[in-house]
């Protein structure tokens, strides 16, 4: 049978000079024999947001405990949230929050080294430094093969910084850590080639010119949407608006994130940016970028580690550009002066807006099996309870709905029952990367997963 003038490939692609754009799903990609509704292998996807330094947990005897600790007031289902963590008040039913998990092995490790084991279990104790395959990397060798990219790794300063200091939440199955991303640019332009190859000279006489992915694919969007329904004309708008608007983004960070880093001497990076630099919306670029890269079926696993430990990398200064707080984030978590649980407990509320703005952009976002929310399960937290110690680890589960995730509750775990690990095991299945334990696990954790 020949192939009829609207239908088209579910890997179709839109070009232009020196750029090839990828769609996200439409019903004209559906065989003609399907519906529109058929459930054509649903993806099941996996990210992972990571925070540096811990949070705000004032003692119970500061005037400032019910308002900053991080942690809710009582657990179960009427669980009430602190100033720290309301933003994702709007999402009550598509979070859970969980309180008393860690890895045994780095509980008694300099809490900053703890975030090389966030997504690992391994043990980073003493001179050996025993660090083993991350969750998402696990992952990425599991499902990773039904996408062009087996996992995307992300940050804000890229590399792989050093050991105890990692700037990449991803590690292979040796145990070795795996460079992130962070140039935003380069990180867009991996979308639009279809087998990931460096920029050609088209796109890049196009970029000198400064003319965005958008202009370049308008004219082959036109002669598509000449043949396709209205249904999809309205989905490729609402895609090509998206995607204008990332770039934008994109070239407004550009003009203060190009400054050379240096891995192992913190005191040599520079902070002194462009006054108007505005922390939400880089941050929200990449979270952006992220979610392109699940529409338009990508990738399954993605990692952004949101900031660095220890004072180290562009996070650092957050706190002082969003905020005003003339401190950076290191310095606030081991500030003892007058007020200083107000401006960690801010801190931490900005950073969950972020989260949550994460959070809607995933639930309104739409492939042909429904939101990206419901089949996708992303874990926000930090391997430190507040600095230096690396238990309660603060961590905010979401989505997958679809995979087997029951939300809308405050779990507070006991950690001589029940590792970190267990989660990760739990995450591994419902997205299909079938495993009976990972790394020090117990078991699975059913009080969240089915």
């Amino acid at each position: 049978m020949s192939k009829r003038s609207w239908h088209f490939d579910r890997r179709s692609f839109l070009r232009g000079l020196g750029v090839t754009c990828a769609l996200p799903f439409l019903e004209c990609m559906l065989p003609s024999t399907a519906s529109a509704q058929t459930p054509q292998g649903t993806p099941k996807r996996m990210c992972f947001l990571y925070f540096p330094n811990g949070v705000g947990l004032p003692p119970e005897e500061s005037e400032y405990h019910e308002q900053w600790n991080w942690f809710p007031r009582e657990t179960g289902e009427d669980y009430q949230l602190t100033d720290s963590l309301k933003p994702l008040a709007p999402h009550r039913d598509n979070i859970s929050i969980l309180g008393g998990l860690s890895h045994p092995n780095s509980r008694s490790v300099l809490g900053h080294a703890a975030g090389d084991t966030w997504l690992t279990g391994g043990d980073v104790r003493g001179s050996k430094y025993l660090n083993s395959i991350s969750a998402d990397q696990l992952a990425a060798g599991k499902i990773g093969k039904d996408t062009r990219f087996p996992s995307l790794s992300l940050s804000t300063d890229g590399g792989i910084g050093y050991k105890s200091r990692v700037s990449t939440l991803s590690f292979d199955s040796n145990g070795k850590p795996m460079p992130s991303e962070h140039r935003q640019r380069e990180i867009f332009e991996r979308y639009f080639s279809p087998a990931g190859q460096s920029t050609t000279a088209a796109r890049k006489r196009s970029l000198a010119s400064k003319r965005k992915i958008v202009d370049l694919v308008l004219e082959d969007s036109k002669r598509m949407k000449r043949l396709i329904g209205k249904k999809d004309n309205h989905k490729i708008d609402e895609y090509l608006s998206a995607l204008n608007s990332v770039e934008e983004q994109v070239i407004r960070n550009e003009t203060w994130l190009d400054i050379p880093l240096k891995e192992f001497d913190a005191d040599d990076l520079n902070f002194n940016v462009d006054a108007m630099v505005d922390p939400q919306a880089y941050v929200r670029a990449t979270l952006d970028l992220m979610v392109l890269a699940f529409q338009t079926d990508m990738t399954r696993v993605i990692t952004y580690m949101m900031a660095r430990e220890d004072g180290m990398g562009f996070g650092e200064n957050f706190p002082k550009l969003a905020l005003g707080i003339n401190k950076g984030h290191h310095r606030i978590s081991h500030d003892k002066a007058e007020g200083h649980w107000e401006e960690w407990g801010s801190y931490d509320a900005w950073l969950a807006s972020q989260y949550a703005y994460f959070i809607q952009r995933l639930k309104d976002t739409r492939d042909e099996h429904g939101s990206l929310l419901e089949n996708t399960v992303v874990l926000y937290g930090s391997a430190c309870s507040s600095t230096h110690n690396a238990r309660n680890y603060p961590l905010v589960l979401a989505g997958g709905s679809n995979l087997g995730v029951t939300h809308g509750s405050y779990t507070a775990f006991d950690e001589k029952e029940t590792p970190m690990s267990n989660l990760l095991v739990s995450m591994l299945n419902a997205v299909g990367a079938k495993t009976n334990s990972f790394a020090d696990s117990t078991g699975k954790l059913p009080a969240v997963f089915s």
